[in-house]
């Protein structure tokens, strides 16, 4: 569209800002069309209708200068131009004129802000002009719509977005002004206003049972599009897409097929819809088909994910670890490729258990496997796959902050790390551990914090290891059982504190302890040592532990470096170090050198550089990240075997290294 500072710049067309009238202003307003009017059709009270807005207005006929009542008409012509939205006023003079307007008629201009402008062009020059603004026009209305038919043919392709029904229902409502309402046969899909379900849902309903015979003269204009036939040939003039008012009863002349598909119905109280309005609802109508195709697509797809993920904890309950890997390699690649997993319980009432599972899949999206359990209506079951290295705890930290943000009545339990194949078992725990969070205050008991290296170890190969290691313990005569009684406390306080415990002296104490690492040649001096020798000593106390791996063939004593290296014992302890390995203190580096110093704070700050104060953040973070006391032995056992499967830089003692082998 022209603008004044385009017709300005128009040589032929001699036109000019009056003078005393600021140009830069009014240089980008939009000139829309051209109107004439001759001084003597201005005196005799014209125009008597109202301008197009962005009109500009050339008057003729003028002589040299404005006074009286043709100044008095000029005024009253600006302040109708102001009110109409008028681009502004060009007065025909002749070359050479002197200023048309006066000082009044400039005041008024500029408090309107109607533009004053003086060409010298004759009148043809002019209607070329004209002529050439209406073209302008024409092609700019036909171009704008093209582009609607072609943003509304090609918008559905890409509707993805669930409020995408709303959004057009409020456009149509608005362009139309009138009540919009697009429906199923299982509920509304969009309303607008919101009332608009409420006042034609009666109507629509009466439609479906009178038919034909409902009395078209009451209620206001309305049209019925069902959707599934809005991008067929258009109706014929007397249906229910272009009948009289009342209209949406003439439903049954849609067929009986078409009746229990999605409807757009409008409906307004006047004027009756014309021939651009019934075009602009069968536009409204294809689009909204195809969204609604989309919708009805979208979720058949959604219900065969669901059933495919359904499927595939099936497949691994049952230890069918590969069927489900195949069942999930399009839907999900990759997610279950390794070999060790975890498995959570969120438990919360049956009527929020479906925006729950909602919640629960986006805060777990690709990382885990989340499904409703189809044995108990109340709870979801949440698999997630271990990968190696991992830096967080992402999957456990997202559902504990959702269960907090349900409340009350929401709970979360969690299994330890499990091999694959065994995920019937970790489920098992999952399940302990959510009744046990039931008693908690924050309704979250994730077993994993409590697991250790005994309970991931192959049970039979890992016994064989420990008499192995503790075989000159085992002799049965009564120093042998005096020793074996003595170590497991010895080994993990103070001999004082033992020696209470123990209800004997301290001196006994040690000496048993001296002459068990006489016997096993070992330096329980030494934190490597004393947590080889304690693991042993609680691999032979779990009598009641399942199986969980198979056992060495042959039934050989295999080594502890062997035992160390099952894809159990890894992803337990990526596990346990995968917070502490995310910490940007580098904790891992301070626990390896702490460990090789026996655990004595002052020589290693001294190889560090750190100072003391440093080094004992350190170890307290690390304590946190791993959920273990590391003043005790278990939480020190679980921090050297731990680093020396992930990193190799914490040594290990494994006396049977040398004698036994696996075949």
């Amino acid at each position: 569209m022209l603008t004044l500072g385009a017709l300005v710049g128009r040589v032929e067309l001699e036109l000019a800002f009056a003078g005393g009238v600021a140009a830069t202003p009014h240089e980008a307003v939009r000139v829309a069309r051209l109107a004439t009017l001759t001084l003597p059709q201005l005196l005799e009270g014209e125009p008597q209708r109202r301008l197009e807005p962005g009109s500009l207005v050339l008057l003729t006929e003028v002589p040299f200068r404005l006074r009286g009542r043709a100044e008095v008409a000029l005024e009253t012509l600006l302040e109708q131009l102001a009110l109409d939205g008028c681009a502004g006023l060009a007065v025909s003079v002749l070359s050479g004129a002197h200023q048309p307007f006066s000082l009044a008629v400039r005041e008024v201009s500029a408090a309107l802000g109607v533009p004053l402008l003086t060409t010298t062009a004759p009148l043809r020059q002019w209607v070329g002009a004209a002529r050439d603004l209406t073209e302008r026009r024409l092609a700019e209305a036909e171009a704008h719509a093209g582009q609607l038919t072609t943003l509304v043919q090609q918008l559905p392709t890409r509707a993805a977005d669930p409020e995408a029904m709303q959004r057009i229902a409020d456009w149509l409502a608005r362009a139309l002004r009138a009540q919009v309402l697009v429906s199923e046969p299982g509920g509304v899909l969009a309303a607008s206003p919101e009332t608009a379900a409420e006042a034609l849902a009666e109507a629509f309903l009466r439609g479906h049972r009178e038919g034909l015979a409902h009395d078209r003269s009451q209620g206001p204009h309305t049209r019925l599009i069902p959707l599934s036939s809005a991008g067929d040939t258009p109706p014929p003039a007397d249906d229910a897409w272009g009948a009289p008012a009342g209209d949406l009863a003439a439903v049954g002349a849609v067929s009986a097929a078409d009746a229990g598909n999605t409807v757009l119905a409008v409906a307004r109280r006047s004027p009756p819809f014309d021939d651009a309005d019934l075009r602009l609802m069968r536009h409204a109508a294809r689009l909204l088909g195809l969204l609604d195709q989309a919708r009805r697509e979208h979720r058949a797809a959604a219900d065969a994910a669901r059933a495919a993920r359904m499927a595939a904890v099936e497949l691994l309950l049952d230890a069918e670890v590969d069927k489900a890997r195949r069942v999930l390699a399009a839907q999900a690649p990759g997610l279950l490729t390794p070999d060790a997993v975890r498995v959570f319980v969120v438990e919360t009432p049956q009527d929020r258990r479906d925006a729950v599972l909602l919640r629960c899949e986006a805060g777990t999206a690709g990382r885990a496997l989340v499904v409703a359990d189809p044995r108990e209506d109340r709870r979801i079951l949440v698999v997630e796959p271990i990968r190696p290295r991992r830096t967080g705890d992402a999957v456990a930290t997202a559902l504990t902050r959702l269960v907090a943000e349900l409340g009350a009545d929401a709970s979360l339990g969690g299994s330890g790390t499990y091999p694959m194949v065994l995920l019937a078992d970790a489920l098992q725990e999952a399940i302990t551990a959510q009744r046990f969070a039931l008693r908690r205050p924050d309704a979250v008991a994730l077993n994993a914090q409590s697991t250790d290296l005994v309970s991931v170890l192959p049970r039979d190969a890992a016994r064989r290891w420990a008499r192995g290691l503790l075989e000159p313990l085992l002799r049965p005569d009564a120093q042998g059982e005096q020793m074996r009684d003595t170590l497991p406390t010895a080994l993990a306080y103070p001999y004082a504190v033992a020696a209470r415990r123990l209800r004997v002296h301290r001196n006994t104490v040690r000496r048993r302890v001296a002459k068990a690492a006489e016997l096993l040649d070992m330096d329980f001096a030494t934190v490597r040592d004393r947590a080889t020798v304690g693991l042993a000593l609680d691999l032979l106390a779990d009598r009641h532990r399942p199986e969980r791996s198979l056992t060495l063939v042959g039934g050989a004593t295999p080594t502890l470096e062997s035992l160390l290296a099952s894809p159990e014992a890894t992803a337990w302890a990526d596990n346990l170090l995968c917070g502490a390995r995310g910490d940007r203190r580098n904790l891992l580096t301070t626990a390896a050198v702490w460990l090789a110093h026996d655990a004595h704070i002052e020589p290693t700050a001294r190889a560090l550089g750190f100072s003391e104060f440093t080094v004992r953040s350190h170890l307290r973070a690390l304590e946190g990240h791993m959920a273990r006391d590391l003043g005790s032995l278990g939480g020190l056992r679980d921090l050297q075997f731990s680093l020396h499967i992930l990193t190799g830089e914490v040594g290990v003692t494994d006396p049977c290294g040398d004698l036994c082998s696996t075949p």
